[in-house]
């Protein structure tokens, strides 16, 4: 089975690659195309790609960048509001929108036949969008009521702004994607209709269109409707404050009644990727696995949950897809019985235990294994393949790095994941929290 196993890798990984063919150039205006081609069905996905997320929000205006997002799906100078989705609908498509903190993005996905009518109104509601006072009350509402369903109603999501914010101390990482509730409670037409001249132009934007599309084509639909737009002559330059040297622990106990079970989380700043630079994030990727992955096999699962049962779950992630300092994050949740202290303790003590042993070889290759099937597999996803080309160039990557990822993640040794590891685990730069219901918990 093992070796059957293998040889459907092969073949998937060779129809994969086949199928997948990039290609990319940029129209006069400035504005960067990136197309993959897959021609295994007979669907397009296009998206466009903005590098102005929650991070660089001007001052005081925080969520606007989420609450633009929301915005765009209104009128035009051609198109009523909702009528843009409405069109896909009835072309049989899908399309949605997302902000993160370092781009926000909207795509359709279509028959490859109707991406033209795509690009004509993704490009129309570029620069002809018509609001009104009365889409800000609208919109706005809808943002806060976001708020309060997911933040608000939370203590988890709440607990963690409170941690991001000890954590980012001067970058905008600190402020929540969504926003801080009294600014987004004052955002009005006038800061929409600046953010939108400000940074909705082609010369801030990435066209990314994936599937079964040719470039050729491609280039002459992108410059009949994208390269007609003039660039933004004040774009402003993509500076964010930085974080000064960290030389404390910071720890937070957060307290909120509707706390059902106490934890600890623990977050560490982290190297990013960075353009030609990704081999500690290669490393960081698999230190997560080794040290909190599976809870059969991590370190934390095996030894908290299953040896001294001190543990109910445990886990450990990196977020490195970033355009600045990304973050390592390690979590426990106390067996009954078990306080935070003595947790806390326990999972200190593994990370001391990694950082002593050797790691086993035979770890490494399962996970260089998971992470080349996992490759593989992904580029069967077409909305997936566009999704990861446009966020990587969103964040300073660029198409080589996307296309050498694969090779350095297989490239990884115990000696590269000890240094990341040794780099990361400095509590003078993280962030300690525990969550709870009330003070007594708190021990």
């Amino acid at each position: 089975m093992k070796h059957l196993l293998t040889a459907m890798a092969i073949i998937t990984a060779a129809t994969a690659a086949q199928a997948q063919e990039v290609t990319t150039f940029d129209l006069d205006n400035g504005m960067e195309v990136v197309v993959i081609e897959d021609h295994r069905a007979p669907v397009a996905v296009h998206m466009v790609w903005y590098k102005i997320g929650s991070a660089d929000e001007p001052e005081g205006t925080s969520g606007i960048a989420h609450f633009f997002e929301h915005l765009m799906f209104k009128q035009t100078d051609v198109l009523a509001s909702g009528e843009f989705s409405a069109t896909v609908a009835a072309n049989g498509g899908s399309d949605n929108a997302f902000t993160s903190y370092d781009y926000t993005a909207y795509f359709q996905r279509i028959a490859a036949d109707r991406l033209e009518l795509m690009m004509q109104m993704e490009s129309n509601r570029m620069t002809n969008l018509a609001l009104t006072a009365d889409n800000i009350e609208t919109e706005r509402n809808v943002i806060l009521e976001e708020r309060n369903q997911r933040t608000e109603n939370n203590p988890s999501a709440l607990a963690r702004e409170q941690f991001n914010a000890a954590l980012f101390q001067n970058h905008r990482y600190g402020v929540p994607i969504i926003g801080w509730k009294h600014e987004m409670e004052q955002l009005d037409l006038e800061d929409a209709n600046a953010f939108y001249g400000r940074y909705y132009a082609p010369n801030n934007a990435i066209l990314v269109v994936a599937g079964d599309v040719d470039p050729d084509d491609v280039r002459t639909l992108a410059e009949t409707y994208y390269g007609v737009i003039p660039a933004e002559p004040d774009l402003p330059e993509r500076l964010r404050p930085q974080e000064p040297p960290q030389r404390a622990e910071r720890r937070i106990t957060y307290t909120d009644p509707r706390v059902s079970q106490p934890y600890i989380s623990r977050t560490y700043l982290a190297p990013e990727r960075d353009p030609g630079a990704q081999e500690e994030a290669a490393a960081l990727t698999y230190l997560a696995e080794l040290l909190g992955g599976s809870s059969f096999t991590s370190d934390l699962g095996t030894a908290l949950q299953f040896d001294t049962q001190t543990a109910l779950y445990t886990n450990a992630s990196y977020s490195g897809n970033s355009l600045d300092t990304g973050i390592f994050r390690v979590a426990v949740v106390p067996a009954t019985g078990v306080t935070l202290s003595e947790a806390e303790a326990a999972m200190d003590q593994v990370i001391a235990d990694f950082m002593e042993n050797d790691i086993d070889p035979a770890r490494i290759d399962s996970i260089r294994t998971q992470l080349h099937a996992s490759e593989i597999y992904a580029m069967d996803n077409t909305q997936g393949l566009a999704r990861r080309y446009g966020a990587a160039l969103s964040q300073s990557l660029a198409v080589a790095d996307v296309q050498a990822w694969p090779d350095i993640l297989q490239s990884v040794t115990e000696a590269d994941i000890k240094a990341a590891a040794a780099k990361v685990f400095n509590r003078d730069q993280a962030v300690t929290g525990w969550v709870v219901a009330s003070q007594e918990d708190a021990r």
